[in-house]
């Protein structure tokens, strides 16, 4: 199959609508049963223009890869779902119970108030489970300024940093591990990137080696995926002008942020973390994508049994479904677009980044940007990537009905 003139004309039109306005740089990769029908890039990395080489900031995206190393490991029979993190995170448990409070705004990093409900109340962290973590159920708070607990705000990447990476990591998790709950565990979905980063710390020690080592060793690897890297111009001797660059930070970093992670937390713990902190092509994310669609297993060594719990729903509250790691579509849609099939699954990252995967449709779509670049909370994210989810399964599952 190839990407029809009408599809190539309204795509054309669809980026030259957000280039510059939402975004200054999108590559897309995209797979239709099985074969790459799309891979190209728009925009400009600072000036030069993007290629299908340039590498984003996956943001949120990196938990699915720290997710399918986990889940490796309980296919494994290493480590078992409903096992309590403090099995492999003994010290998640030593400050028991602990309270429950409001939690810390994770846009105005303001502290909330606690509700009337949980004052007084006590959670024992034990009750906290990896099932709990996967499907954002654990009552963890969905976001704290780790990175003003890890250390001072790092310096550039391309510049030595005293601080080792090691204890920043030491001194973030630590601070963690005191954090309030903000609700019950098994409760409701309260997505949560302090529960990612706890996964990332459990799969750490399940691997006997750092995060950045594991994930390669279990997932990049195993696909001969070359781009994946976390700390790519620090650790991965890049240069800034093979990646998207994203917000410029006047209060911490005091920079525009290039070649290092955007998330504060992750980049205030070294850079690696199990909620964001990889770097990528879109080719390589969808080709993770189409592994998840074709044989976990085989790519993975994720059994059928446990892949499927992944891809299907295990929680959801107010439309927030969730399987195991993994988003699942929306009933109204959402980021996914209204084509893709309810059994769509996949994630976004807040850099402006999403890989979805519709097993009904055979159609796995990685769309990398850097909408973050003009500042966050700027309008259009959702509204591109709707827009151009459902131009792609419109035209695509058209063009497939045709030649069949």
């Amino acid at each position: 199959m190839t990407v029809n003139n009408s599809l190539h004309t309204a795509l054309e039109t669809l980026m030259a609508e957000n280039i510059g306005r939402v975004f200054p740089t999108c590559v897309l990769a995209v797979i239709k049963r099985g074969e790459l029908v799309l891979n190209s890039a728009w925009g400009t990395v600072e000036g030069q223009p993007a290629t299908t080489g340039t590498l984003f900031d996956l943001a949120s995206v990196t938990k699915l890869f720290t997710v399918t190393a986990f889940l490796s490991y309980v296919s494994a029979g290493v480590v078992g779902l409903d096992d309590p993190l403090i099995t492999v995170v003994p010290e998640f448990g030593a400050l028991s119970p602990r309270t429950v409070d409001g939690g810390q705004d994770p846009h105005s990093k303001v502290r909330l108030l606690t509700p009337e409900y949980f004052i007084g109340m006590r959670i024992d962290p034990a009750r906290v489970t990896f099932r709990h973590l996967l499907t954002h159920t654990s009552g963890l708070p969905a976001w704290r300024d780790v990175y003003n607990m890890a250390g001072p705000a790092p310096t550039p990447p391309d510049q030595h940093e005293p601080l080792p990476r090691a204890d920043r990591w030491a001194n973030g998790i630590q601070a963690i591990y005191a954090y309030p709950f903000v609700g019950i565990p098994g409760e409701k979905v309260v997505y949560s990137d302090i529960g990612l980063i706890l996964l990332g710390e459990a799969v750490s020690r399940l691997g006997n080696n750092t995060l950045d080592n594991v994930i390669r060793q279990r997932v990049t690897a195993p696909l001969n995926l070359t781009t994946p890297r976390f700390n790519p111009v620090r650790e991965g001797n890049l240069s800034r002008q093979q990646i998207a660059p994203t917000e410029d930070d006047p209060l911490w970093r005091k920079r525009r942020v290039w070649g290092e992670v955007h998330d504060e937390n992750a980049c205030g713990l070294g850079g690696v973390a199990g909620h964001a902190g990889l770097f990528a092509t879109a080719l390589d994310v969808a080709t993770f994508g189409q592994a998840w669609l074709n044989d976990p297993q085989m790519a993975f060594g994720i059994t059928p049994e446990v892949a499927h719990e992944a891809k299907h729903q295990q929680a959801e509250t107010d439309g927030a479904r969730r399987g195991l790691g993994f988003a699942l579509k929306a009933y109204g849609g959402a980021a996914a677009g209204d084509l893709f099939s309810l059994n769509t699954y996949g994630h976004t990252g807040f850099t402006g980044t999403s890989l979805w995967i519709d097993p009904d449709n055979r159609l796995v779509v990685a769309c990398l940007t850097n909408s973050v670049y003009p500042g966050r909370g700027k309008p259009g994210t959702l509204e591109f990537r709707r827009a151009v989810h459902d131009l792609l399964a419109s035209e695509l599952n058209h063009s497939y009905n045709k030649e069949i």
